[in-house]
């Protein structure tokens, strides 16, 4: 697996490379992914591949800011190791440390089955799975043979505008904002998995409901090593759109606004409220950057906030890299009646999809209606012929 190569913020801010927003063209369509910065189109699977790394730079600019890379220092401590869940599996609740000086420390855990002697697959929540809520989407994990995984994104970030918590301080002379610095997290948590010799290296899903959905696509988006990727309820900065927004849905500039949630990302993306089709990009290109790997966004129709209408949009203008890359089966919009919630129904969903693409399995899911079939093609660009 390849990683992404992140750059430090410093070789970042050439104003030829990325303009101040009022020197962004208009662009009042959905933005074309295959027009590279210098007007070029992409043509091969080559072209594509330095394509990526030109939105990677964008989105990370404008929206997240840089993180760090990996910790060459990262130490995973199991704490305890108890039965769990009637026998069925093994709860392994586990310490990181990493980052300068061994500050940073953060809370993990793993219900591993008890049946049968792996390896195993693994479906990641950015979450503290070993929480009482959580225990019936355990059981449904294990009992379809997964390992439920995840840690706790507060130890990383507390989820405000406090930079003196967590990693911010160790890490000053990065730009990155909350939700890449829960991201970065999420790949930590990777990269101990990878350790495990109970899991399935090439079978790990990452999910994550709201804030954390967003936080999934963006992990999913900077490392390969996911396999699958369910953003759950993601809305403004995950998979919702930034220039299409259904009636009562959470906007640029209400999400970005100081009394509310600036902080999840990088201050430069707070200049575009209200200026929306300046944006050089919208929340199909972060998708776009997981293909060829698997995206299953699961919604609530009446999740309004969310703007599930814009969601159908960004899916619409992703499915084209798909397409272009040879997989347009990995590019799944499931809509199902309901708001803002995670469900048992929803967990039973990603767990079936992950045993559609990691197996081959049948998918035991209906197949997903459009929730707004009528709504008008959002771009006028088309995928090329992959030569």
């Amino acid at each position: 697996m390849v990683w992404c190569v992140l750059v430090p913020v410093c070789c970042f801010g050439e104003a030829g490379r990325f303009p101040s927003v009022d020197k962004l063209p208009k662009i009042r369509q959905l933005p074309n992914p295959f027009k590279m910065n210098d007007g070029s189109r992409v043509a091969t699977i080559r072209d594509w591949q330095r394509r990526r790394e030109e939105i990677l730079a964008l989105l990370l600019h404008y929206e997240y800011g840089h993180p760090p890379p990996p910790p060459d220092n990262l130490k995973c401590e199991v704490v305890s190791s108890v039965p769990a869940l009637d026998g069925k599996a093994t709860l392994r609740r586990v310490v990181m440390t990493m980052g300068p000086e061994h500050k940073l420390k953060a809370n993990a855990g793993l219900y591993v089955p008890s049946r049968g002697t792996g390896p195993f697959p693994v479906l990641l929540a950015i979450d503290p799975v070993w929480e009482p809520s959580l225990e019936t989407a355990a059981r449904h994990a294990v009992d379809q043979g997964f390992i439920f995984a995840g840690y706790d994104s507060h130890d990383f970030d507390q989820d405000s505008e406090d930079r003196s918590d967590g990693a911010h301080p160790l890490y000053p002379e990065y730009d990155w904002a909350t939700l890449a610095v829960w991201a970065w997290g999420a790949l930590r948590m990777v990269d101990y998995l990878m350790t495990c010799p109970e899991v399935q290296p090439d079978h790990i899903a990452l999910t994550g409901h709201s804030r954390r959905g967003k936080t999934a696509l963006l992990a999913a988006a900077l490392d390969t090593r996911i396999a699958l990727v369910a953003p759950h309820c993601s809305g403004a900065g995950g998979a919702g759109c930034f220039r299409i927004l259904g009636v009562g849905s959470e906007s640029l500039e209400s999400i970005t606004h100081p009394n509310r949630f600036h902080y999840w990302f990088q201050p430069r993306l707070r200049e575009f409220a209200r200026k929306e089709n300046r944006l050089p990009f919208d929340q199909h290109f972060l998708k776009a950057l997981v293909a060829p790997r698997c995206i299953v966004s699961i919604e609530g129709l009446e999740d309004h906030w969310a703007n599930p209408l814009g969601t159908q949009q960004v899916w619409r203008a992703t499915q084209p890299v798909f397409d272009f890359l040879g997989v347009p089966e990995r590019n799944v919009l499931h809509v199902r009646p309901g708001g803002h919630d995670t469900t048992e129904e929803d967990w039973l969903t990603l767990l079936d999809y992950c045993d559609h693409f990691f197996f081959g399995k049948p998918l035991k899911t209906p197949t997903p209606l459009i929730p707004f079939p009528d709504a008008p093609r959002p771009f006028s660009w088309k995928a090329p012929k992959p030569t």
